[in-house]
C-alpha cells in the first residue's frame, strides 16, 4: 500500500516523540532554564503509541524513528522498542539520541529489535561539548558511539548542527572522524526552532562551508548513495573515508519536495511537517483503527508544499507562529 499526501509524495516514515524531556540544554534547542515541561499525564502512552504505529504500518508506513526530547530518559523505552519492532510491516526501527544514556541501554536496545541510531554530537573538543550542551559528559558519547559500532546498529549516523564562530573550526576533525571510522557525519544547517532562540542570525551558516572546507584541504566531495536509505542528506564520500558525510540544507537548500515524513508529538498529536503549525491530537480516534487511519490520511492530505521557514525566508522573516520547540516536536 502507498501512503501518499496533497501533493503526492509518497510517506513511509513515521517520527515519535516519545518525550519533551531532556538531560541536556543545547543552546539552539532550549533556553537556560530549559521548557516548561508537560506533567506525565500528558504525554501520550506507549500502549496509545502503539495503536498509531499499528494503524499507520498498514497505509505503508514502514520506517520508525524514535526521538524526544532524549527518548532514553523516559522510563521503558526498551519495551516500547520491543513492541514497535513486532508489528507487521514495520521493516526500519531507529532512534535519534544525544548519547549520554545510550551506552547503559545499547545492548537491551539491540536485542529489543533497535536497527539504528543517530547520535547528536556538536563538537569534538570537551570543553565546547560543555558550553554548547551545559551539561553531560562528553566522553559518554564517545563510548557509545563506538558501543554503537560494536553492537552494529548500522548505519551509525552523528548529527552535528553547523554554527558560526562555535563550531566551524572543527569541520576538518569531522572529516578526519570519517576518515578513521566507519561513521556517517550528518552536518545540519543551523535551524531557528523555537522562541527562546536569539542567536539564530548570528550563528547560521550555510553548509556550502563544509563543502568548501573540505576542497580547500584536498578531500573533494564524491556523491555516494544515502547510508540506510531515503532521507533529507546529501551524501558524500571523499578519498581515504571509512564514512561518508552527509549534508541537510533545510535553509538555503529545502528538500520538501522529496519529504516522506509524519510526525507524531509527544502530547499525541500528528504533524505533517515539523516547520507547520497545524496538527491534529490522535486521542479522539485511538478505539477505532478505521477513524484512525482516515485522520492520517487527512493530516498527510493536507501537508504543505514547502514548510514556513521556506515561504517566510523569501521574504525575510519567519513567522513567530510556528516558532514551537523542537525539544516538543521530536527532530
Amino acid at each position: 500500500m502507498m501512503l501518499l499526501d496533497g501533493q503526492g509524495r509518497k510517506h513511509d516514515y513515521l517520527r515519535i516523540s516519545v518525550t519533551d524531556r531532556c538531560n541536556l540544554r543545547c543552546v539552539y534547542c532550549m533556553g537556560d532554564e530549559g521548557i516548561a515541561q508537560m506533567s506525565h499525564d500528558q504525554i501520550i502512552s506507549y500502549e496509545e503509541i502503539l495503536k498509531v504505529v499499528v494503524a499507520a504500518a498498514e497505509l505503508g508506513i514502514s520506517k520508525i524513528r524514535i526521538t524526544g526530547g532524549e527518548p532514553l530518559v523516559r522510563k521503558d523505552l526498551v519495551n516500547l522498542i520491543k513492541m514497535i519492532a513486532e508489528v507487521p510491516g514495520i521493516k526500519d526501527l531507529a532512534m535519534t539520541t544525544n548519547g549520554t544514556l545510550l551506552l547503559r541501554y545499547i545492548e537491551a536496545l539491540k536485542k529489543a529489535g533497535l536497527n539504528r541510531v543517530n547520535i547528536s554530537l556538536d563538537t569534538l573538543d570537551a570543553d565546547k561539548y560543555q558550553k554548547i550542551t551545559r551539561c553531560g559528559k562528553f566522553e559518554d558519547v564517545i563510548k557509545a558511539i563506538d558501543a554503537s559500532l560494536d553492537y552494529n546498529l548500522n548505519p551509525v549516523k552523528i548529527n552535528t548542527v553547523l554554527m558560526k564562530g562555535v563550531n566551524d573550526d572543527e569541520v576538518l576533525a569531522f572529516l578526519k572522524l570519517a576518515m578513521q571510522k566507519p561513521l556517517h557525519i550528518r552536518f545540519i544547517e543551523y535551524m531557528k526552532i523555537g522562541d527562546h532562540d536569539q542567536a539564530y542570525s548570528n550563528h547560521y551558516l550555510p553548509l556550502s562551508f563544509v563543502e568548501k572546507t573540505a576542497k580547500k584541504a584536498g578531500l573533494p566531495f564524491k556523491p555516494v548513495p544515502l547510508p540506510g536509505g531515503s532521507g533529507p542528506a546529501e551524501s558524500y564520500t571523499f578519498p581515504g573515508s571509512k564514512g561518508t558525510i552527509g549534508l541537510i540544507h533545510p535553509i538555503s537548500k529545502h528538500f520538501c519536495d522529496s519529504c516522506n515524513r509524519l510526525r507524531l508529538t509527544s502530547e499525541g498529536s500528528l504533524k505533517a511537517c515539523l516547520y507547520w503549525q497545524d496538527e491534529k491530537p490522535v486521542q479522539p480516534f485511538l478505539n477505532n483503527k478505521e477513524a484512525l487511519k482516515n485522520l492520517i490520511r487527512e493530516v498527510l492530505y493536507g501537508k504543505p508544499v514547502e514548510h514556513e521557514m521556506a515561504i517566510h525566508s523569501k521574504c525575510g522573516s519567519i513567522n513567530p507562529g510556528s516558532m514551537r520547540g523542537m525539544s516538543k516536536t521530536g527532530g
